[in-house]
C-alpha cells in the first residue's frame, strides 16, 4: 500500500518489483485456468528454474557456495544471493499466492521448498555432490516424504521400514506414503450418524506428499530402528522415485489444491543406496522438526495472502452487487463482518512481518529454541483466520460463492483449500498443543537460569 515499514529496505522493494511481473506472466494468470485443469504444464517448472526463481523457496540464507559453483550469482532484479534474507523470502512466498490458489504454485515450489533443505543442512559431501548439482537448478525434482496412512501428525510413529541389506551397500526399504485419513479402528458404516464425528478426530491423521509424482526423489522418514522404537529410530534417506523398481506412484483425488499433484507413494523392497542416507542414522526427527519451522512459515505468509484475497475479493464484489435497492456494502451486518475478518486478518499480516524479521535477526540455533512452538502458533492461527475470512467470503457472495463458476468461482475454489492449510504440515490442533508445551519449555528453562544466576 506503500505505507512506512521498519521491515523492508530498498533490496527489499526492488525484489519485489523485479519478481511480480515473471510471477503474474508465468504463474498467476494462468493459476485458475491450471486449477480448474488439476495440473500445471511441464514447461512452468522448467520456465520458473531457468530462471532461478524455484531458488527464493529455500529458505534464507541460500546456499551460496553452492550456487556460485553453478554459476548462480544472482536473482531477478539483480539480488545477490549473500544477499537473499528472510524479507526477500516473505515476499517472494506472498507474490507466489497472490492468485489466491495453493495448487498452482504448490505445484512448482512444494517438493523444491520442503525436500531439498535436510540435503543442504545434513547431507554428506558425498550425497550432496550426487544430487544437488541437479536439484538445485531444476533438472531434476524432489519432493518430502514424512506423512503416512497411520501416522499424520504423529511422525513419531512412522512404520515404513528401512533394514540394511546383508552386504551392507543398500537399505531395503517397505511403506507407503500418502494423503489419508484413517479408520482402520472404525467399523462404522458410511451411513452411520455417528461416523462424521469420528472422522472429524481422525483428522490430525493427515498428511500429504505434494509433488510427489513429478519427482525423481524423494527426502523420506523412514525406520532405521525397530518398530516400536518411537522418535530415535526415524532416520532420512534419498529415495528415487520416478521409473525406480519397488516403487510405484499415483495421483490422489484432494478437495482444494487440486493442481499441486497430492500423491501416494508405495515401496516393495525398494533398493535405496546406503550412502543416500542424510546425515546420522537415528538423527531423523531432529532433522525434521528444523525443517517443520520454514515449512510452517512459508505456509503461514501464504495462507495469509489467500485471506487477503478473498476478503479483497469481496470487498470488490459487494460494493457493486445491490440487495434490497441499494449496495450491499451500504448493510451495517456486511461492513461488521468485514471489519471483523479485516482485523484479524491485519494483525496476523503484521506478525507474519514480525516473525519474517525475527528470523532475519536472531542466529539459526536460537530461532530454532526461541520461536519452533510460535512457528507452529503462527501456522495454527493463519489457518483460523483464513477461514474466517474464507468463510466472510462465501457468506457474502452468497449462492455465487457456492458455485463452480461465473463471478464467485475464485471464493469458491479458495473456501476449499481451507482444509489444506488447517491440517497438513502438523494439524490445528497438534500445533496449538505444541505451541503451549515449547513456551512451558522455555519459561521452566529461563527461571531456572534466573534462579541459578541469583544464588551467585
Amino acid at each position: 500500500m506503500g505505507l512506512p515499514s521498519a521491515y523492508y529496505t530498498d533490496s527489499h522493494h526492488k525484489f519485489q518489483k523485479a519478481i511480480r511481473p515473471f510471477i503474474q506472466k508465468h504463474l498467476l494468470d494462468y493459476a485458475i485456468e491450471w486449477e480448474r485443469a488439476e495440473t500445471a504444464p511441464d514447461h512452468v517448472f522448467c520456465e520458473f528454474s531457468e530462471a532461478n526463481m524455484l531458488l527464493p523457496t529455500l529458505p534464507a540464507p541460500l546456499p551460496v557456495a553452492w550456487l556460485k559453483r553453478l554459476g548462480i550469482y544472482e536473482l531477478l532484479g539483480g539480488l545477490k544471493v549473500e544477499d537473499f534474507d528472510y524479507m526477500h523470502s516473505l515476499i517472494f512466498i506472498d507474490e507466489m499466492a497472490r492468485s489466491g490458489l495453493t495448487g498452482p504454485s504448490g505445484s512448482l515450489t512444494t517438493g523444491f521448498a520442503f525436500g531439498i533443505p535436510p540435503i543442504i543442512k545434513f547431507g554428506d559431501q558425498t550425497l550432496q555432490e550426487r544430487v544437488l548439482p541437479d536439484l538445485l537448478t531444476g533438472k531434476k525434482r524432489c519432493c518430502i516424504a514424512i506423512t503416512e496412512p497411520d501416522a499424520g501428525s504423529d511422525v513419531a510413529n512412522i512404520t515404513t521400514m528401512a533394514v540394511k541389506s546383508s552386504c551392507g551397500k543398500y537399505y531395503i526399504v517397505n511403506g507407503t506414503k500418502k494423503w489419508h485419513v484413517s479408520l482402520s479402528s472404525c467399523s462404522l458404516g458410511p451411513s452411520h450418524p455417528f461416523r462424521k464425528i469420528i472422522l472429524s478426530f481422525a483428522l490430525p491423521r493427515l498428511g500429504r506428499i505434494t509433488n510427489g509424482i513429478w519427482s525423481d526423489y524423494a527426502t523420506m522418514a523412514v525406520r532405521t530402528g525397530p518398530p516400536g522404537s518411537g522418535a530415535s529410530g526415524l532416520s532420512l534417506l534419498v529415495v528415487p522415485l520416478k521409473g525406480y523398481p519397488g516403487v510405484s506412484m499415483r495421483r490422489l483425488k484432494v478437495a482444494g489444491q487440486v493442481s499441486a499433484g497430492t500423491t501416494y507413494i508405495e515401496l516393495d523392497d525398494v533398493e535405496v543406496p546406503a550412502e543416500n542416507l542424510i546425515g546420522v542414522e537415528g538423527m531423523g526427527m531432529r532433522y525434521i522438526m528444523t525443517n517443520f519451522n520454514h515449512e510452517r512459515l512459508v505456509v503461514a505468509i501464504g495462507v495469509t495472502r489467500q485471506a487477503r484475497v478473498a476478503l479483497a475479493t469481496t470487498f470488490e464484489y459487494v460494493m457493486k452487487r445491490e440487495a434490497f435497492g441499494k449496495p450491499l456494502m451500504d448493510q451495517p451486518v456486511v461492513r461488521h463482518r468485514l471489519a471483523k475478518a479485516g482485523g484479524l486478518l491485519e494483525s496476523q499480516w503484521a506478525w507474519v512481518e514480525q516473525f519474517a524479521y525475527q528470523m532475519l535477526r536472531m542466529p539459526k540455533e536460537d530461532a530454532d529454541r526461541e520461536l519452533g512452538g510460535m512457528t507452529g502458533l503462527l501456522k495454527a492461527q493463519a489457518g483460523m483466520i483464513f477461514h474466517e475470512c474464507a468463510s466472510t467470503a462465501v457468506l457474502l457472495f452468497g449462492g455465487n460463492g457456492y458455485t463452480r463458476s461465473g463471478q464467485g468461482e475464485l471464493v469458491e475454489m479458495i473456501y476449499r483449500e481451507v482444509p489444506g492449510a488447517r491440517i497438513p504440515g502438523g494439524s490445528e490442533d497438534v500445533l496449538l498443543d505444541l505451541a503451549v508445551r515449547q513456551l512451558v519449555k522455555i519459561y521452566q528453562a529461563k527461571t531456572k537460569a534466573l534462579e541459578a544466576k541469583a544464588k551467585i
